[in-house]
């Protein structure tokens, strides 16, 4: 499927990265593109709907934007942000870029009500698929340094609740924290050509 490109192509060679300074700092779940953040195409799934659907069979129903992903466990009649027309039965497909500074083993935590997943460059980092109240999964992958994919598919099942936080922990004993792609954005002169999925 031919996505519409995550932001503008950024060509670090030459340009320097803006800082939150810059502009306002979109709230969670907006429809403004977030350079080099990540994109959220949502979908509607159906009813009674038990685990992560393929997405490649669905039409998505609009896009949100995001620098991290950070919707702690709270009640679904609060609605998760960005998604204003559905509390339950709907799934978000997150994917997106960032950069490695220092390379290393990185810890990854996913909290999700109901079902996610976290993949790195590919490769499945955690499974925290199927119905569920919020529960917590982690996993562990060395990073080189360079530009990395990331892909978070989430979907909400039946309420009570929705979660989805996903956090992280660099090499040595760094605390983990919500992971945010403005503090994974590539220095000012890397050459680096960085391209949204296609």
């Amino acid at each position: 499927m031919n996505r519409p490109a995550v932001g503008l192509i950024a060509i670090f060679a030459s340009a320097s990265v803006n800082s939150a300074q810059d502009g306002p700092v979109p709230k969670f779940g907006t429809t403004v593109v977030v350079p080099l953040g990540l994109r959220g195409d949502i979908y509607y799934i159906r009813r009674n709907t038990t685990k992560l659907p393929n997405f490649q069979k669905l039409k998505p129903k609009g896009t949100i934007y995001t620098a991290s992903l950070n919707v702690p466990p709270q009640d679904f009649r609060q609605g998760f942000p960005g998604v204003t027309k559905r509390f339950e039965w709907f799934a978000i497909d997150y994917s997106g870029r960032f950069w490695i500074e220092k390379p290393g083993d990185y810890r990854f935590a996913l909290t999700s009500d109901d079902g996610a997943q976290l993949y790195i460059d590919g490769q499945l980092t955690i499974d925290n698929d199927g119905t569920h109240p919020p529960r917590l999964q982690q996993g562990e992958i060395r990073l080189s340094a360079g530009v990395h994919r990331i892909r978070v598919p989430y979907f909400q099942g039946p309420r009570f609740n929705v979660a989805l936080v996903l956090e992280v922990a660099g090499p040595g004993d760094e605390p983990m924290r919500v992971f945010n792609t403005d503090e994974f954005k590539p220095p000012p002169n890397a050459s680096t050509v960085l391209l949204p999925d296609n």
